[in-house]
């Protein structure tokens, strides 16, 4: 049988120590974004009263597209060479977001959301520093797409709020 044969480090431009820091960037933000996709889930099962019919559709709108966005973001990190987290231990820990106590009456699972799109697009944003100055440009279109995702979604449910 022939000997595996390793592979070449990477060299995609950006080094290393660079790399890391973005990748620990993307690794907070995949927590936020988890976390978010399971307390949006959890609202979609949980809702109750006048607004379930519209808020329940939302919401697995909602999740649906988090969904994705995980993916998204876990392969970045992968694709920068490091292990993207994956258990609720190592997101609980990275995460920016409080998780709710109980379930909420719908218009407080709408104002919890809010919040917490507007904590995964601040996480987000936060780690363009970073990344500019790698000049990672596929990491940076990641992010301007989660913070529009993020900031057109709390904007939406603040609407919802409103009196």
């Amino acid at each position: 049988m022939p000997a595996a044969l390793s592979p070449p480090p990477i060299d995609i431009g950006i080094p290393l120590t660079e790399r890391r820091a973005i990748a620990e960037g993307l690794s907070a933000l995949l927590a936020d974004s988890y976390t978010l996709y399971l307390m949006t889930h959890n609202f979609h099962w949980n809702v109750t009263g006048p607004q379930f019919n519209s808020l329940h559709a939302m919401f697995m709108g909602q999740y649906t597209e988090q969904w994705t966005a995980i993916d998204i973001i876990a392969e970045r990190i992968r694709a920068l060479g490091f292990p993207a987290p994956g258990t609720y231990g190592q997101f609980a820990r990275l995460t920016s977001i409080r998780e709710p106590e109980g379930v909420p009456d719908a218009n407080e699972m709408v104002r919890q959301l809010v919040v917490a799109q507007e904590a995964t697009a601040r996480t987000a944003r936060n780690l363009f520093p970073v990344v500019d100055a790698a000049r990672d440009q596929p990491t940076a279109d990641v992010l301007t797409q989660r913070i529009h995702v993020h900031e057109k979604t709390a904007w939406m449910l603040r609407s919802l709020l409103e009196v």
